[in-house]
């Protein structure tokens, strides 16, 4: 089904063809339609248009409402103040257009794809081999997800990374530990969780440290494993390739609480660009983007200081010839642009880097490896802080582990969810799985209903109250409907434009036909915090709908009908919407 045309998109029009009969010379200029409290909509683009025509704004504005038809899309027109136009949208046209968003097959409830999609390489969730996930992993994989779903719902060509750390010097000590003690992780995959399995890892991390700080004998073996490592020896690798996949299990563990996919194919960690560092440092220095000083390869940028005033360079190789995180986001950029193809670079990563890829995003232009083809950006996010405004860390300081936090939102969660449990008749199996959801919901929405740049605080009371702006609130909005609608008898859904719409009515009607417009914007923008914005803004209106307008208690068979269209469309809605921002919506709670 083609995309439906939406409420907004059609006053516009009549009002451009009203405007340019006015005044031929505005036929390309924008009314700037906006929702309004006043009227459904209101248009504020007369007053500039008038002055540049050096005409007298309410006269103009008086002139266009003269050659506006009311009637199908547009009930009525006033002119206020001093030339803003304040429209009210038909209540047919209301209906009719959620009726074409209701009947699109597709299931896309009418949106229209990106009208110029591209390919973006978007990187996110970057755990660390060898080491768990903590509360610092929580946003990058969260809002990478998001991003991911938001536009490839836009028709964007999206290819996922997961620029894992796995690489560098401390895979020498660990490798040299375990090819001297080559039964510590002597175990099959399929025999042990991903827990178990990075908790092994860390404790031969400790211990192997430990021998590293107590034995000179072991630190020089551990040493000469590192370049071993790096020159590709077979042994050395096949042991590293062991710590990958442990790791792996782990990563993958996590990620399934998050209840997000990440696929094996899409991780590509440092490791993976090892064969182009000394490549990308050749094209750096003869192209003069890089020079040598003090035998480091740095480049050095004007307006970029340090505090004393001096310039801080981005050292891509050192001066004992190793390379730095520098020349792997380099290499990482020449594979993304020249080998997938990437018109976007997407990096969601940690607001603290943003001096580090403003170094690296400016040295691959210079390079000509960033044109104005293809656009790169970091997608910074803020730090997770405790209810106490500070960093988050468990009562011993540690930094929290993920796992950990996901178990404890589940629990919460499954509590709130038990509660209410024999009232809607949920299984057992019911409320556990209907408690992950509204767990994982919670912790994922709290993240992502606020601005990224932004820190928050981690409440997980708050975030699993079924009152203010929760993922539960929604969750429950949605569920509330599916039980009208399993209660509904032989009634069922369907748009009748003949009946008059009652306020609560038109306001939840606006509202969804601003769903597509939304998607679009929140994808372009790269803000997933607008869409969590629009759909409590949806479920708070679905609470008025329902205080106000009784559904299957409505005056006529035809108003039960078009109350129980309405409410399904606000389910199908909350639905999707919830779906991009990667949070699941239970039939029953």
């Amino acid at each position: 089904m083609a995309s439906v045309t939406s409420l907004r998109d059609s006053v516009q029009q009549h009002l451009a063809s009203a405007l340019s009969a006015a005044l031929p010379e505005a036929a390309d200029a924008d009314p700037l339609l906006r929702r309004s409290d006043r009227a459904d909509y209101q248009a504020n683009g007369i007053l500039a248009l008038a002055k540049k025509a050096k005409a007298n704004p309410r006269e103009l504005a008086t002139q266009v409402v003269s050659g506006i038809t009311t009637g199908d899309v547009i009930a009525d027109v006033e002119v206020s103040g001093p030339g803003f136009l304040n429209i009210t949208v038909a209540d047919k046209a209301i209906t009719e257009n959620l009726a074409a968003r209701y009947a699109d097959d597709t299931g896309r409830l009418g949106v229209p794809y990106a009208a110029h999609p591209g390919t973006t390489v978007i990187d996110y969730a970057q755990p660390n081999v060898a080491k768990e996930m903590h509360v610092g992993h929580l946003r990058s994989a969260v809002i990478g997800d998001a991003m991911v779903r938001l536009l490839e719902f836009t028709g964007e060509n999206v290819v996922r990374r997961h620029h894992i750390g796995d690489w560098g010097t401390q895979f020498g000590m660990l490798i040299q530990y375990l090819d001297e003690h080559p039964h510590e992780l002597d175990h099959k995959e399929s025999e042990v969780s991903g827990e178990e399995a990075m908790s092994n890892l860390d404790r031969l991390y400790k211990t192997a440290r430990k021998l590293f700080d107590s034995d000179e004998e072991f630190k020089t073996r551990a040493r000469r494993r590192v370049v071993d490592l790096q020159a590709g020896d077979p042994k050395t690798l096949a042991i590293w390739q062991k710590f990958v996949d442990e790791s792996k299990i782990y990563f993958f563990s996590v990620f399934d609480k998050l209840d997000m996919e990440v696929r094996d194919p899409d991780i590509v960690g440092e490791s993976g660009y090892n064969d182009m560092l000394a490549e990308t440092c050749r094209l750096l220095e003869e192209s003069g983007v890089a020079v040598r000083s003090e035998g480091a390869l740095c480049v050095f940028f004007d307006d970029i200081k340090g505090p004393e005033g001096n310039p801080v360079p981005l050292i891509v190789q050192k001066s004992d010839g190793g390379y730095g995180y520098a020349a792997t986001d380099l290499s990482a950029i020449r594979d993304r642009v020249f080998n997938l193809k990437a018109s976007t670079l997407l990096y969601v990563v940690d607001a603290r880097q943003a001096l580090h890829f403003r170094m690296v995003f400016q040295t691959a232009r210079r390079a000509g490896w960033l044109n104005d083809d293809v656009t790169a950006v970091q997608l910074a996010f803020g730090t997770v802080l405790g209810k106490d405004g500070k960093p988050f860390k468990t009562r011993e300081g540690e930094t929290v582990k993920l796992e950990n936090l996901l178990d404890e939102a589940v629990e919460r969660a499954t509590a709130v969810v038990r509660e209410k449990a024999e009232k809607v008749g949920l299984t057992e199996d019911e409320i556990v799985e209907n408690g992950r959801y509204v767990g994982v919901g919670a912790v994922k929405y709290a993240d992502l209903s606020t601005s990224a740049v932004r820190d928050y605080k981690f409440d997980l009371d708050q975030m699993v109250s079924l009152n203010g702006d929760t993922s539960v609130y929604l969750q429950y909005a949605y569920a509330r409907i599916q039980s009208i609608l399993r209660k509904a008898g032989e009634a069922r859904p369907a748009a009748h434009p003949e009946l008059a719409l009652a306020p609560a009515e038109r306001a939840l009607g606006l509202h969804l036909d601003q769903f597509a417009e939304t998607v679009l914007e929140v994808a372009a923008a790269r803000e997933p915090h607008k869409m969590a914005a629009y759909l409590y803004q949806l479920a708070s209106l679905l609470t008025s709908f329902y205080d106000q307008c009784p559904v299957l208690k409505a005056d006529s068979p035809a108003q039960v009908e078009n109350r129980l269209f309405l409410v399904d469309l606000t389910a199908r809605t909350l639905h999707e919407g919830m779906a991009l921002l990667g949070i699941r919506t239970p039939g029953k709670l």
